[in-house]
């Protein structure tokens, strides 16, 4: 890196951060891991059809469960009284009386539909498959109040068919066969499946449609393995198809796509960033509104009314608003309120009166503590790419020659967002920079920067996360000789990759469900991925034509290069990251005599989900990362 290029980066960090460098207080409290990392106090609020009741996520014994209250009374009222699995959300019925829920086992990823009675509290599987799992709920709406499309994979684990669920009698009857490739399905406004995208051998995707239920499957659209987009639904009028398509550009644009001609006008595009989601009209279904993520999630409008009420909500709180659910009048928005230094928020905002009323903190005990603010960051790559990130600094600290923890996202085709991240937030409390990077490979960039990616794991995908460090070690801010890389799932692999393939840049390395081997990785991923596998392939490599290219990638066959101390974490159910990647790394490192911890969680699936796993763990990572950077570590 020239001079020059490192003075700017300096003095922009430096300017950035001048008030947090000068801050007075020399003696921040340590937040309770408990705080951090227990189950919040309550999440995932959703207002009834009706408007009038409230359902929401609250721990029971520190295990999550539904709860239900009157809005605007305080009757909260325990539905499910579940002592083992967490249940991460819920829905409602059209007729206010019953709650719908997703729950698997032990992690295992089979999950099951389930419905309570608010009343009798009596619970019904309405997908009792022994080995299948629901892929998606296709769609439940109030104009076909007894009738519900689900995808699930009771036929063949390989593949996901269409389902109709008839809620007054619970029979499921097939609508659309999978043929073998299909990866996803789209219904139109009358529930008839209308719209699927099916994967190529070559790794790209073929859009196919119906002019209705009996006719033959055509193709209207044709993505390659570089392109990456989506279906969002159909028109009103079941003629156009909405979605994001990356097709003629760099990256996904907002569209609309006639079924007969295939041809399509855009509706927005940027010339950097991917579209995000959508808002639609409940009643006319007009778009209304959607999202681009840039630095932060900023949203683009089509309707001047939302648009207005969007601005009337600015009012009532700060931070990124996000529309989470709606009664059936459309005129009752339930919406929450993200910040980087705080919890987050939950509130009804009232669109006739342009008044919120509050709901709840998820974690309202973090109101406590001062925080640290989360920073967006950018920087050249040693091949020129800008690579987009966060940086989390200690509060109370100057930003000079802290100990740094790489944190490293999963996917890889996903990214680190703005926000209050409490793994972050634990980081710096503890003393700990916090560097999160949107290396190359990350979604949300465009296509030229998510196939820059390609048969990069350990290669050039590597190199962004060591230019990351070098980047914030240039500007002073990270002792070189105190960096820690962590990461769970991809980011698991990269620790592992930092261990192996750069073992003099790290001091530490904490590897969360990482895959250490590629080929055993690749081979043993779900069933269910079948359709995936091509694009796999050319994102990742093929196990059957590429093996010397995938071991030569994979940092078990690199495992003599392990010097510093690493902490393995799994779980035993995991089906996309199987106990063997983190069994046959861990025989590696006994045999080389590496130091090493090793937790593996029986009850667990890909990520830690129960809180006393959770607790658990943070406390081992907390100890850890205290022996190799000095920070400070609760007792």
């Amino acid at each position: 890196m020239c001079v020059h290029k490192k003075i700017l980066m300096l003095l922009a960090v430096l300017l950035f951060s001048a008030a947090a460098m000068y801050h007075k207080s020399s003696d921040v409290p340590l937040i309770p891991r408990k705080v951090l990392f227990g189950s919040p106090e309550k999440s995932n609020p959703k207002i009834s059809p009706d408007g009038k009741k409230l359902a929401y996520i609250a721990p029971i014994k520190g295990v999550r469960n539904i709860w239900v209250k009157t809005i605007g009374k305080n009757d909260d009222v325990a539905i499910t009284t579940q002592l083992d699995r967490d249940i991460g959300s819920c829905y409602w019925s059209f007729d206010n009386e019953h709650l719908f829920y997703a729950q698997d086992k032990d992690g295992d990823e089979n999950w099951h539909l389930y419905m309570i009675d608010l009343q009798t509290k009596k619970i019904k599987d309405l997908t009792p498959f022994e080995g299948a799992r629901i892929g998606s709920i296709l769609s439940f709406k109030k104009e076909f109040p007894d009738e519900m499309l689900l995808t699930i994979n009771k036929r063949d684990p390989k593949l996901f068919d269409v389902y109709k669920l008839n809620l007054k009698t619970y029979d499921l009857e097939m609508v659309a066969e999978n043929p073998g490739n299909v990866t996803g399905w789209v219904p139109d406004e009358n529930n008839k499946v209308r719209a699927a995208q099916a994967a190529r051998k070559d790794g790209g995707y073929d859009w196919l449609v119906k002019d209705d239920e009996k006719s033959e499957w055509r193709k209207i659209a044709h993505w390659t393995v570089e392109d990456n987009g989506n279906f969002f639904c159909f028109s009103k009028d079941g003629k156009s198809l909405y979605a994001v398509d990356s097709r003629d550009a760099n990256t996904g644009r907002l569209i609309k796509i006639d079924t007969k001609t295939g041809q399509y006008d855009v509706i927005f595009e940027d010339p950097q960033y991917d579209f995000g989601g959508i808002i639609r009209n409940k009643h006319t279904k007009k778009l209304e509104a959607g999202t681009v993520s840039r630095a932060k999630k900023e949203w683009i409008f089509f309707d001047d009314e939302v648009k207005k009420d969007f601005n009337e909500l600015k009012k009532i709180s700060s931070g990124e608003i996000s529309l989470v659910d709606s009664d059936n009048s459309y005129r009752k928005w339930v919406v929450t309120f993200t910040k980087d230094d705080g919890p987050r928020s939950y509130w009804i905002f009232d669109r006739d009166t342009k008044k919120g009323t509050f709901l709840f903190y998820t974690m309202p005990a973090l109101k406590k503590y001062e925080l640290a603010k989360m920073e967006p960051i950018s920087f050249a790559s040693r091949d020129g790419l800008t690579i987009h990130g966060y940086l989390t600094c200690p509060v109370g600290k100057k930003r000079e020659n802290l100990p740094l923890v790489l944190f490293v996202h999963g996917g890889p085709w996903a990214r680190d967002s703005w926000g209050c991240n409490t793994r972050s937030q634990w980081l710096a409390n503890r003393g700990y920079a916090v560097l999160q990077v949107n290396y190359r490979g990350s979604t949300g960039y465009g296509k030229q920067f998510l196939n820059a990616a390609n048969k990069q794991w350990s290669l050039k995908m590597h190199d962004d996360l060591v230019d990351a460090v070098q980047w914030i070690v240039d500007c002073g801010i990270a002792d070189p000789k105190k960096v820690a890389i962590f990461g769970g799932s991809y980011g698991g692999y990269a620790a592992l990759a930092g261990a192996t393939f750069t073992p003099d840049l790290f001091c530490c390395a904490i590897d969360v469900c990482g895959p250490s081997n590629l080929i055993t990785l690749i081979k043993s991923f779900p069933a269910y991925w079948e359709t995936m596998k091509y694009k796999l392939y050319k994102r990742v490599g093929n196990p059957d034509t590429e093996k010397e290219f995938l071991e030569s990638c994979s940092p078990l066959f690199k495992a003599d290069k392990i010097k510093i101390p690493m902490m393995i974490v799994q779980g035993a159910n995991d089906p996309r990251v199987t106990q063997i990647e983190s069994d046959q790394i861990v025989d590696a490192m006994k045999k080389n005599g590496v130091t090493y911890e090793y937790l593996l969680f029986d009850d667990e699936g890909h990520g830690l989900v129960k809180e006393v796993n959770r607790l658990k763990f943070y406390a081992a990572a907390e100890k850890f990362l205290a022996n190799s950077l000095g920070g400070r570590c609760e007792a």
